[in-house]
């Protein structure tokens, strides 16, 4: 008789195989974080300012972004960009490397991040303030002291002068960053990318989504899903207990779960118009004209929110963590429930001192699968709560504290805005990937911490 532990001839190459795509397939994955993570975050990077002196003589100033070859191999040219754009009428320009005839980084240039017309990129004549008229070393020391004041406090106004030679006179209350990056070293520009991470982490967007931070999107984004789980998970695990333990196995419930499962694959956006239909027009409709008449017709609960988007999201997700404890459920031996039975539990204690403990990791994976899910939804939320920019945040200091009724900033959104609403999509090219990368981020730190606390509970009842 042939020995049946012994594989068959092709078992190594299958094994190989799928060895491969694991290999590949992380591999995949590590490419698109690093991707994201060196496009998005290395956007902060103090990058070197050139200053290009044209065959024609006109001097350019700006960052080089990348080159492109002309239509009929005519050439290549080089991206710049230059700033200026109350100057120049445009922030962007293409110099062709023929045109170039030489290229500097003279120390004294410098880059100013400011409000209503975005970067400056020249240099510094003066700063005129309290009556002084300051130049040099002395003016750019003064200029970073009085950044780390609040905007409306600050007094005086930079000289300012472009390649060109054209002057301008810039208030000092409008600057948001001022930076030399071709003077300073190594160490200097490392802290100067910390604080520039550190401000699109903690501080709100500015000039259209396409600067400033995304504070209010992250903190939105951790909210929506942590209501979404808490409303989803009971939910989820009682119509799971309910057709696995309770109800009778017979083709009406072998119907339902055929329903269950194809729910799971309708599209993000048909649940979208369900939640406004039903959650906001219904409803939120309802409650505006039971306890917010006096408001009406500005609707209260009758229009998108936090509350409602949660629901959506909640009922898109439902599905995921019906199946994954339904399924962990069904894998506990019936001598479990029949041995807690024996020694005299009643049914409710069998499931809750024994089945649903032992079902709690199945659980937690429904949970992981629908963070995963409703973290990057975007289609349904712009129908029922998502903003492009939410001056209030859901959650302050004011009764009662949690606002559900509020809009909120969501990174999926803010991302789609980014990249397809924004008037200057060069600029925003960086503030997606870098936003991509932080969502990217979030769904992980979310669904290791559902991992490690399942791993934990495995261990406390002492299962591998």
């Amino acid at each position: 008789m042939p020995d049946q532990r012994r594989g068959w001839p092709g078992d190594a190459l299958w094994a190989w195989l799928c060895a491969g795509c694991v290999a590949l397939s992380l591999f995949m994955l590590a490419t698109l974080i690093v991707l994201l993570t060196v496009k998005g975050f290395g956007h902060f990077w103090p990058a070197t300012l050139e200053e290009v002196t044209l065959r024609s003589g006109e001097q350019v100033v700006g960052q080089p972004m990348r080159e492109a070859a002309l239509p009929q191999d005519a050439g290549t040219e080089r991206l710049y960009f230059t700033g200026n754009r109350e100057l120049t009428g445009a922030d962007w320009r293409w110099l062709p490397l023929d045109e170039i005839v030489d290229v500097a980084t003279p120390a004294d240039v410098v880059r100013l991040e400011r409000s209503p017309w975005g970067d400056f990129i020249g240099r510094l004549v003066a700063l005129e303030i309290d009556g002084e008229r300051l130049s040099g070393r002395a003016a750019r020391e003064r200029i970073l002291r009085a950044l780390e004041t609040p905007a409306a406090a600050r007094t005086g106004e930079l000289v300012l002068l472009s390649a060109d030679g054209q002057g301008l006179v810039q208030p000092l209350a409008g600057v948001s960053t001022f930076v030399a990056p071709n003077a300073l070293s190594i160490w200097e520009k490392t802290v100067l990318w910390g604080q520039g991470v550190w401000r699109f982490l903690s501080e709100g967007p500015r000039a259209a989504n396409t600067g400033g931070g995304v504070w209010p999107a992250i903190f939105g984004t951790v909210l929506m899903v942590i209501l979404m789980s808490v409303i989803v998970t009971p939910f989820g695990v009682l119509a799971a207990v309910y057709l696995n333990e309770i109800a009778h196995q017979n083709r009406l419930t072998r119907l339902v779960r055929i329903g269950v499962r194809n729910l799971a694959g309708v599209p993000s956006i048909v649940y979208g118009v369900f939640g406004l239909g039903v959650f906001v027009y219904g409803i939120g409709g309802t409650i505006d004209t039971w306890f917010f008449d006096d408001a009406l017709p500005s609707p209260t609960f009758g229009t998108g929110g936090l509350l409602w988007a949660s629901l959506t999201l909640a009922l898109l997700t439902l599905p995921v963590v019906i199946v994954a404890t339904e399924e962990g459920l069904s894998r506990i031996p019936d001598a479990q429930r029949e041995g807690a039975v024996a020694l005299g539990a009643t049914r409710l204690e069998m499931l809750t001192r024994i089945v649903l403990p032992m079902a709690t990791p199945a659980m937690l994976t429904g949970v992981i699968l629908a963070v995963a899910r409703a973290a990057g939804e975007v289609a349904p939320l712009m129908l029922v709560g998502v903003a492009k920019l939410a001056p209030q945040m859901p959650l302050d200091g004011e009764f009662p504290y949690l606002h559900l009724e509020r809009k909120f900033m969501h990174l999926g959104y803010h991302l789609f805005d980014t990249a397809f609403h924004g008037d200057d999509v060069e600029a925003a090219i960086p503030l997606v990937y870098a936003t991509a990368a932080l969502l990217v981020l979030i769904v992980l730190v979310l669904n290791l911490t559902a991992i490690f606390l399942r791993h934990y509970l495995r261990r406390q009842r002492g299962e591998p």
